[in-house]
């Protein structure tokens, strides 16, 4: 993919010679201008040769003394300076490894610096430097928690540097949390304690559990990860192509057959060779599959030994609207074939949208619209005369439109038994699609729908906002399913693209859409066996790379002050990825949304300020703004300045020496499967644990999930996960509010109650029955009484007519309207009592054997309620612009959220939900009140 235009301000030379990137600089970093920047703030002084090539970096070498020897006694000898003869403009396409330097006497001149260095692969570099770096050590102190750094200190700190925003929220709660992993033996997966054992560092990837294997085999068995995958759009992944291997075997691909069966499950998950899969109900519940309990099942590539689905479920085909409805050209119906007319629909759904007034948008949809009419016959009029459309103002969807919401307010207005019986309809043609049956076991299918047709809509400020994304045909899908299964039929008439016999993969199905060249996918749920195995080794990775931290950090620390241009710049990069928690980052191309991080930020993302600040200003993940001003070490500062140093300017990459494919490699150097996305989530669960710590074991059960929420808002901050405010948030706190005003009002009334039956107490506790500040309001009082008196008509309607359709449903007589006026009577006498209650500030109990201990007792608990109402509506608007659930899922080490739980008593269905319960099974079952990180 071509990366992003740029605009560097340098000339068309330099630009070519750089692929874009702007000005390279100069392999190495000179002393001089190592010392220059040191002392002074404000000026860059770096001799770069004259020659536009030079000044891109391929061959320039910045003039140097070489000093020889080491020890206290260095003798400095004078480095000759050969005149050295200009390269020749014929001679500028000659490789760099080939060039030679030579002096005016023709014999050639020893160069300071190997040219060919670049060119040696990281890995083959890391390689010759394994003398220099530190063995790796058995047990290793347990690692500081994220902090900012303070602007005085110039040493090179290895404590992970927070976000400057989180300064102030921190700054109380700053104590460090101290613990050593020499004084306590390692946890295992499920809590329990083991033996410390040595171990060797190429076996570090593997899972706490497995045995390690011998000297001469895989390690693990596990699957490394790609270094970039995260951060690589999906359009510049490799296609995915089928392996034509014995045990990946291209199965004959043959049109729709109805009578093909899949077989169903017999017993406990042993195939039949008759009937459906998935569809068949067995006759005994399955024993459930704790592959947590045996890490060596999750070892090695191949991921299955059986698989059976059902395949993908279709959108259904487009229905045509009624002939009366159409969009309309220059007040003029316009007659389209069902292909154009579906793509004016698209656009007619989403008319009233913030999209329709985006010009973007507009643009692409009306190019795309036009391409699909002249493809499918041209538009129309009324007489059959052809309508040339070339302006989109003068399109009118507002038919097309009205018709949309008129549906959509019938839908809302069916009744209840018709909403059951669309429902179950739905579900009937979804049911065999639910599950698949995997190495004889039934788990659950995730995302089995193939994507309606519509309007891509995209991140942020996306440049193909608008288009259209085209319907998803059987010939561009690729089933995945075991050898030896029937293959589910495709649509009748068509035919799959492929079907292949995979077990090292773990889809079901894919295809690639026509917007952006992504591969999608369908996988097994979030709850699945595979998606747990893939969520724990995400999480053991994270634990491992403990082990190699202070080693990793100890490293880039020292190449901060690197010679080597690449090896400071690459240095530099994993300190802003580790302190900050960026994101590694990739360049994006012409038709991808402007988005970076650590290796793509370029010249204008950057600003410097005096001392120590760095100001990072760059659209991030998702097209969400990433701004900090934070205070890092002086020579993080001062490469820094050497970075962004002229000719740079407006459009240059501050990196533009390093790529993430690069920085990954470097990373897998110290534990296999490292990558730059693994500091993200050892730095969040890291955090994570050290603020859980912090939380006193004391206070209302209120208080310790607000403490919890607090914790996790630090670490989504840390990551940048944010979220711009919801259109209906003030509205949604306002009902929050008079929620709790209503509370108030119900403790009122049970204050109320218990003067009814003693009015005494009012003199013996005046305090108690002091009015509330916030409901001590007669107009409030009285409009709330009003809603309370149309919520209980409401309510009496409501539940009559649903009676009567049970009624009719069941073919009995509905019941007469005279029963509904009967039961609307109660309201009457609810306006009586409220009369009567004004007037005397007394109210009747209704509760038979009703005392002031009762009530008292109830008042308790409504003051429980306002207090948990109260609680949460802080928490709501503290993180309105906080999306928590993005580090919650995937970032922090689910175990610590159990941990939290059973070691504070607070219920786990306060901190996960179902969904996320059913997920992260295997941590609520391996983690007790004392695991830890």
């Amino acid at each position: 993919m071509s990366g992003r235009a740029r605009i560097n301000g340098t000339s068309s030379a330099t630009s070519a010679s750089t692929n874009g990137k702007g000005p390279i600089l100069q392999r190495k970093v000179s002393k001089l201008l190592d010392k220059k920047i040191g002392q002074q703030a404000d000026r860059m002084t770096v001799d770069y040769p004259a020659k536009p090539e030079d000044a891109a970096g391929l061959n320039g070498v910045v003039k140097k003394e070489v000093v020889v020897g080491e020890g206290p006694r260095r003798a400095k000898r004078k480095a000759r300076k050969p005149a050295i003869k200009d390269e020749s403009s014929d001679d500028s396409d000659t490789p760099l490894q080939t060039k030679r330097r030579r002096t005016s006497n023709g014999v050639k001149a020893i160069s300071v610096v190997q040219s060919s260095d670049d060119d040696v692969p990281l890995a083959k570099k890391a390689t010759q430097k394994n003398r220099k770096l530190t063995t790796p050590k058995a047990v290793i102190k347990d690692k500081k928690p994220l902090a900012l750094i303070s602007k005085d200190d110039s040493s090179d700190s290895d404590i992970p540097l927070a976000a400057v925003k989180l300064a102030k929220e921190k700054k109380n709660i700053a104590a460090k949390v101290t613990r050593t992993e020499d004084k306590k033996p390692a946890v295992k997966a499920n809590g329990t304690k083991r033996k410390t054992v040595i171990k060797d560092e190429s076996d570090s990837d593997a899972p706490m559990k497995a045995k390690r294997a011998p000297a001469g085999r895989k390690s693990n068995g596990v699957k490394k990860e790609e270094s970039s995958d995260d951060d690589i759009p999906l359009a510049k992944k490799a296609k995915p192509t089928p392996k034509k291997t014995a045990a990946v075997k291209k199965q004959t691909n043959k049109d729709s057959t109805p009578d093909t069966k899949v077989p169903a499950p017999k017993g406990k998950g042993k195939a039949k060779k008759e009937d459906t899969p998935v569809d068949a109900e067995t006759a005994e519940e399955e024993e459930e599959y704790k592959w947590w309990e045996n890490q060596a099942e999750t070892d090695g590539t191949q991921k299955w030994t059986t698989l059976e689905h059902n395949g993908v479920l279709f959108p259904l085909p487009y229905q045509p609207l009624p002939k009366n409805v159409k969009l309309k050209y220059g007040g003029v119906p316009v007659t389209l074939s069902p292909a154009a007319e579906e793509v004016a629909g698209f656009f007619g759904h989403m008319t009233d949208t913030p999209h329709a007034q985006n010009a973007v948008f507009t643009a692409n949809f009306f190019k795309d619209f036009l391409k699909v009419v002249k493809e499918s016959g041209g538009a129309k009029d009324a007489s059959g005369k052809k309508i040339n459309m070339k302006e989109f103002t003068k399109c009118d969807f507002s038919d097309m439109h009205n018709y949309f919401v008129a549906e959509r307010d019938a839908k809302r207005t069916m009744s209840s038994s018709e909403k059951k019986a669309l429902k179950a309809e739905k579900d009937k043609a979804e049911e065999k699609y639910l599950h698949c049956i995997l190495d004889g076991r039934k788990e659950k299918v995730g995302n089995f729908r193939i994507e309606p047709p519509g309007l891509f809509r995209g991140r942020g400020e996306h440049p193909k906002t608008g288009m259209v994304k085209q319907r998803v045909q059987p010939e561009q899908v690729t089933i995945n399913i075991g050898k030896g299964v029937p293959v589910p039929p495709p649509p009748k008439g068509h035919k799959w693209a492929d079907v292949i016999n995979d077990n090292t993969v773990t889809w079901l199905a894919t295809w690639k859409e026509n917007i952006n060249g992504n591969i999608k996918y369908v996988m097994l749920a979030a709850t699945s066996s595979l998606k747990g195995m893939s969520d724990f080794k995400k999480f053991e990775k994270a634990r491992e790379l403990k082990k190699h931290i202070d080693r990793i950090r100890a490293d880039y620390n020292r190449e901060l002050k690197a010679e080597l241009m690449a090896d400071r710049q690459r240095a530099t990069a994993m300190y802003l990825i580790d302190q900050l928690a960026l994101r590694a980052g990739n360049e994006k191309g012409d038709d991808e949304a402007d988005t970076v991080g650590c290796c793509s930020l370029r010249y204008e993302h950057v600003t410097l300020e005096a001392p120590d600040l760095v100001i990072f200003d760059f659209l991030g993940k998702d097209s969400i703004r990433f701004y900090q001003r934070v205070a890092v070490i002086p020579q993080v500062f001062k490469n820094m300045k050497i970075f962004k140093k002229p000719p740079k300017t407006t459009g240059d990459m501050i990196f533009d020496r390093l790529d993430t494919t690069q920085l990954n490699k470097h990373l897998q150097n110290y534990m296999p499967g490292l990558s730059a996305k693994v500091f993200r989530t050892y730095n969040a669960s890291w955090t994570m644990q050290q603020q859980l710590a912090k939380i006193p074991n004391t206070g209302s059960l209120h208080d310790k999930y607000a403490a919890y929420n607090e914790a996790n808002k630090i670490v989504a901050i840390l990551c940048n996960h944010q979220r711009t405010v919801s259109t209906n948030h003030d509205s949604m706190m306002q009902k929050v509010e008079e929620k709790i005003k209503a509370l108030r009002y119900q403790k009122l009334r049970l204050k109320r109650q218990i003067l009814f039956l003693e009015p005494e107490r009012k003199k013996k506790k005046p305090d108690f029955f002091k009015p509330d500040p916030e409901i001590d309001d007669k107009t409030w009082i009285l409009e709330h009484q009003q809603s309370l008196v149309e919520q209980e008509k409401d309510k009496i309607r409501k539940k009559f007519e649903k009676e009567n359709e049970k009624l009719v449903e069941n073919g009995e007589k509905e019941q007469k309207h005279s029963e509904l006026k009967e039961r609307l009577e109660v309201i009457d006498e609810m306006e009586a009592e409220f009369k009567e209650e004004n007037k005397t500030g007394t109210v009747e109990p209704k509760l038979r054997g009703a005392t002031v201990e009762k009530l008292e007792s109830q008042i308790e608990k409504l003051d429980e309620k306002i207090l948990k109402q109260e609680t949460d509506a802080k928490v709501r608007e503290g993180n309105k612009t906080v999306a928590l659930g993005t580090s919650k899922i995937n970032y922090i080490d689910p175990r610590l959220s159990v941990m939290f739980c059973k070691k504070y008593n607070v219920s786990i269905e306060k901190v996960f939900p179902k969904t996320l319960r059913e997920k992260f099974k295997w941590a609520l079952e391996s983690a007790d009140d004392s695991w830890e990180f």
